[in-house]
């Protein structure tokens, strides 16, 4: 299984913080914030990752990366020239991945949890995970039934029919790049992860994944503030030194 690491976009929520950096690249208590989705990769041993940036920020990304041999990893770099949705990811990777099983992370999401065995033990289809939040309108909502059953996925609704968000990981067969090339544009004009999402709900063959463990979307002041506490608090053990 191959990896990939989604940091790109403008991160206009944050500025003035973000003028002269990427999101992804500012401190999370000791280390800059994207070591922590990088660590959520490695811990289950996938080691080729490709690292989707912006492009005013590239240099920023090799002086710190580099190659990844100082993390036991192989790192490739491609450009996003504008943030077009999470689901363009997959074909801006299409090469990368050369058919094979990729886990791809949001680069400003930070989890107390340890997904290794969840991505590990991964076979066929799609892979996503829920949480229950107080503010689900931002987030991929899933609705379940008595049963567990999923029922439903929809992107940021206005009215959520569950408090379950889907964070920002998700495993996905060699069918992923193919799925993605035939998402159209939302009413956002963006290239929306649920269409993906949906599309291996109706082959029935998605599986999602309910944890408990603290998970931080680092892209508001306030949630940038909850990952620092929460690194300081209970990841330290955990991260890459």
């Amino acid at each position: 299984m191959k990896g990939i690491i989604l940091s790109g976009g403008s991160g206009t929520r944050l500025n003035p913080l973000t003028k002269m950096t990427s999101k992804q690249l500012l401190p999370i208590y000791n280390r800059p914030m994207i070591y922590y989705p990088l660590n959520t990769l490695l811990k289950a041993g996938i080691k080729d990752i490709l690292i989707i940036i912006a492009p005013e920020h590239a240099g920023n990304y090799l002086n710190l990366l580099g190659s990844g041999r100082e993390f036991g990893a192989r790192f490739t770099y491609e450009i996003q020239d504008e943030p077009r949705g999470l689901a363009e990811a997959f074909i801006i990777a299409e090469s990368f991945l050369d058919n094979e099983d990729v886990a791809m992370i949001l680069g400003d999401n930070i989890f107390e949890n340890d997904f290794s065995e969840d991505i590990k033990s991964f076979e066929k289809g799609g892979r996503i995970f829920a949480k229950k939040v107080s503010d689900p309108e931002r987030f991929g909502v899933v609705e379940f039934d008595e049963n567990k059953k999923v029922i439903s996925i929809e992107e940021k609704p206005e009215n959520p029919k569950s408090n379950h968000a889907i964070p920002g990981l998700y495993v996905f067969d060699n069918r992923v790049s193919k799925i993605a090339k035939q998402v159209e544009p939302s009413e956002r004009g963006e290239l929306e992860i649920t269409e993906i999402h949906n599309a291996y709900l109706k082959m029935g063959e998605l599986d999602v994944r309910t944890f408990d463990g603290d998970w931080v979307d680092a892209g508001t002041f306030d949630s940038l503030l909850k990952a620092q506490i929460i690194a300081k608090e209970k990841l330290q053990g955990g991260l890459i030194v």
